[in-house]
């Protein structure tokens, strides 16, 4: 488009749009719509010989669209209304385990269930610096940005300051890592730019959730924020392939988009969010941009190449940062964070951790089941591998979980546990209430309990996970009471469709549960979706849900004294009870004292307790402190710490302190002692367990 003479805000004034977009007319980066060409013929010095308006050659309209792609920031508020961010990234911590769980859960929902395959999702860890960092720069535009983030990070509030420590990791140590989350086999983002569907859900809208699947994880449309949460610079890209065509395409459909703070540039407000797009030349407002069909040139420089043409969606995370990895490295000599390769593969192994953690049995196959899931961590520095690509396995993250849900899959189980490496199952009943007053929802569903022994790498012993359809960790609980002498074990829970396909009341009992879990979605309990619903009660279903569980897994894996195994027999000779008084005190009361101690040695090292403690009926409340010392042949015994204490039946703990209420006979506590404090490994030491009065007496 050629002018003569005429002022461009003079232009920008008489048209009704703003400055920006006619310097892209200018430089022929985007056309008018019809309309505002039809107005531009009544402006004097702007038609040619014959009349006309002079708008550079036809074939402009025939460009890439990438010659086209403008940065769209949302206008300021007409009534003076601002927002200082973006109030559901301030949902979930900035956190690596945090994002993989909420990322990898959605891609999980948009699994594409036309085939049998499992979703997979990779990460990729990516570091830029020096002419790599420039070209990318220069591929997102970052001559049009900066202004928008320098009056951004003047800003003294939250936002404000993660974005400036953004822009100093970058521009001071010309240093940008980029996390990109691909996922294959999904649905992609589909639906059109504006109007109901995928595209608008992630793009353009804030809490909603296009998951009509009750089995879905998701529910609260929060997660996609952990998404702009871990970009320091607010920025987020995107390229998705789509499960089904959109306006005649398939491949290669981008749009970015910035999440910044209320700001004031060049005179202009601006409310917060910007997208990075094609101009919309059918919109009302001749600024806003839309997605666009874009080359593989463009892909490539924008980091966004996928590596096949697959279905689903590849979001780029620009200045990926990591609270807790941060926290991890700590400060080095000079009080700067510590190095940057540090860095790199601390964040690496968070991923694969967190993965393997909440995704393990997503994970897991068995029979004729194929994993709903693959997952995999990779880390490349200017395009080269720095860390080969990791895939997650479950086997290796949680054994004996992974073992117990594969021989649920593959139909392997037994009733009772009379071998090493057995997997038992019973069900339980969770009974389901009417949902909104209608008849034919309520029914009592059969969720699926496994037990198995635990063994090497899993952690915390006798706990049980609890999880539904999608096949992700929802929470993990201690099972309380559990005799003395127990063998360690693991236990999974599996309710809704996780159940199986002929579980009662299946898809009932995920509506029930999904409605029962917080926007983390890592628990079941009263929320007000459940009360609103169901009833207010309805959170006493859960309860009993977990009573229920506790109880059959004391039934599966209760063992008689008699038939204690006789590797006990040998640890109780290393352990002792000390503690009991010589004297009685408080008149003819005695404190309570420890009456039965079992123990073992776990794969860490430490050792890990359960004690029974008999109290004297009758007074007033006891607080008592257990301490724990290694047995040795001369001098005094050492001790050492807790790792963990852990109050199982009639009492209470606060502060390490056991406090037991009065008409308390009997009570059982556990406890795990600390590896690092111990002067000598536990194989080559006894333990001593002394329970001493707290002082302050009285509770």
């Amino acid at each position: 488009m050629q002018g003569n003479g005429t002022d461009e805000n003079e232009l920008a004034h008489w048209l009704g749009v703003t400055r920006a977009l006619v310097d892209a007319w200018l430089d022929d980066r985007a056309v008018p719509r019809p309309d505002l060409l039809a107005r531009v013929q009544e402006i004097p010095g702007f038609e040619d010989e014959a009349g006309q308006v002079s708008v550079v050659g036809p074939e402009s309209q025939d460009e890439p669209a990438e010659t086209s792609v403008v940065w769209y920031h949302r206008p300021g508020h007409d009534d003076g209304g601002r927002e200082f961010g973006n109030a559901a990234a301030f949902a979930f911590e900035a956190d690596l385990e945090v994002l993989a769980r909420e990322a990898t859960q959605n891609s999980l929902d948009e699994r594409d269930r036309r085939n049998d395959l499992p979703v997979r999702v990779r990460y990729t860890l990516h570091e830029l610096t020096g002419d790599t960092l420039a070209r990318f720069r220069t591929a997102i535009r970052w001559h049009d940005l900066h202004p928008h983030y320098e009056a951004a990070a003047a800003q003294d509030q939250k936002v404000g300051r993660v974005i400036s420590a953004g822009l100093r990791e970058m521009c001071e140590r010309d240093r940008l890592v980029l996390l990109r989350v691909d996922d294959y086999n999904a649905n992609g983002l589909t639906g059109d730019d504006y109007e109901d569907g995928r595209f608008a859900a992630v793009v353009r809208r804030q809490l909603e959730s296009r998951k009509s699947d009750v089995a879905a994880g998701g529910s609260y449309g929060l997660g996609k924020a952990t998404l702009w949460a871990t970009s320091r610079l607010g920025l987020v890209l995107m390229n998705s392939t789509l499960s089904e065509p959109h306006e005649g395409h398939t491949q290669r459909r981008l749009i970015g988009r910035l999440d910044l703070p209320w700001r004031e540039v060049d005179g202009r407000r601006f409310a917060g969010p910007a997208w990075l797009g094609r101009p919309d030349a059918e919109a009302d407002n001749a600024e806003v941009v839309r997605s666009w069909w874009a080359d593989e040139d463009t892909v490539e420089k924008l980091h966004l190449t996928r590596e096949s043409d697959d279905p689903g969606t590849s979001f780029l995370i620009v200045g990926a940062h990591d609270v807790a990895s941060l926290a991890e490295a700590g400060p080095d000599q000079d009080g700067e964070a510590g190095d940057d390769e540090d860095s790199l593969e601390r964040m690496h192994q968070r991923l694969v951790r967190a993965l393997g953690r909440n995704f393990w049995a997503a994970m897991t196959a068995g029979g004729d089941h194929r994993p709903l899931l693959e997952a995999s961590v990779r880390t490349l520095r200017n395009g080269v591998e720095h860390l080969e690509e990791e895939r997650v396995d479950p086997q290796v993250h949680q054994p004996a979980r992974a073992r117990a849900l594969q021989a649920f899959l593959s139909g392997t189980t037994v009733g009772r546990l009379t071998e090493s490496g057995q997997v038992a199952l019973t069900t339980v009943p969770l009974k389901i209430p009417e949902r909104d007053g209608l008849t034919g929802t309520a029914g009592e569903h059969r969720a699926v309990l496994l037990v198995t022994e635990a063994t090497d790498a899993d952690g915390r012993i006798n706990q049980v996970t609890a999880m539904r359809g999608n096949r992700m960790t929802v929470k993990t609980s201690w099972v309380p009471g559990l005799p003395v002498g127990t063998n360690p074990f693991q236990a999974v829970l599996l309710a809704g469709r996780a159940a199986g396909g002929d579980a009662p009341f299946a898809a009932e009992a995920e509506e029930f549960l999904r409605s029962s879990e917080p926007p983390e979605h890592n628990k079941w309990g009263q929320t007000e979706e459940l009360r609103m619903r169901y009833s207010p009660s309805a959170h006493r279903r859960i309860a009993a849900l977990t009573s229920e569980t506790n109880r059959a897994v004391h039934e599966l894996v209760a063992i008689p004294k008699e038939k204690k195994p006789s590797g006990t027999s040998k640890v109780s000779k290393r352990l002792k009870l000390s503690g009991r008084p010589s004297r009685k005190i408080r008149g003819t009361v005695m404190p309570p004292r420890l009456d039965d101690l079992e123990a073992v040695i776990d794969p860490s090292g430490a050792w890990q307790i359960t004690a029974e403690v008999k109290v004297t009926p009758g007074g007033e409340p006891w607080r008592m402190s257990p301490v724990a010392k290694l047995e040795v042949r001369s001098g005094p015994r050492p001790v050492v710490k807790w790792a963990e204490l852990v109050a199982v039946s009639n009492c209470e703990l606060c502060d390490g302190v056991l406090h037991f209420p009065p008409g308390t006979r009997r009570a059982v506590f556990r406890g795990v002692t600390d590896v690092s404090t111990h002067p000598v490994r536990a194989a080559l030491t006894g333990l001593v367990v002394e329970l001493q009065e707290s002082k302050g007496g009285v509770a």
